[in-house]
């Protein structure tokens, strides 16, 4: 196992939706999501672009699932991103997290 999983893993980012308050969105003022990234939901929701499409792959993930990823906004990533399987880079996962690794032939995380 990589010394940090999430590194070449990635299928969280392309197994779930991905919703958040407009207040994490970028602004001229404040680092964030960018705008373009997301679709709106609500007059107070929006989606990262991608997580709801068949299959689900976040637009903000590049590499290859299972063996090399990154997030290209992960300094800006969205609070779910952020409180997504709090200890993976421990190698610990969690219920959905060994769904997501499930569904792209990954064991699940153990320390």
């Amino acid at each position: 196992m990589p010394e940090i999983a999430c590194l070449a893993c990635g299928a969280c980012c392309a197994a779930f939706r991905v919703d958040f308050h407009r207040l994490e969105l970028a602004d001229g003022e404040c680092a964030g999501v960018p705008l373009a990234l997301t679709v709106p939901l609500t007059a107070t929701l929006v989606r990262m672009r991608g997580t709801d499409a068949a299959p689900p792959r976040c637009v903000a993930l590049a590499g290859e699932i299972g063996s090399s990823v990154s997030c290209t906004i992960y300094e800006q990533r969205p609070g779910p991103c952020r409180e997504f399987a709090p200890y993976a880079s421990l190698g610990v996962g969690e219920d959905a997290c060994d769904r997501a690794r499930h569904r792209y032939g990954l064991p699940p995380l153990t320390l």
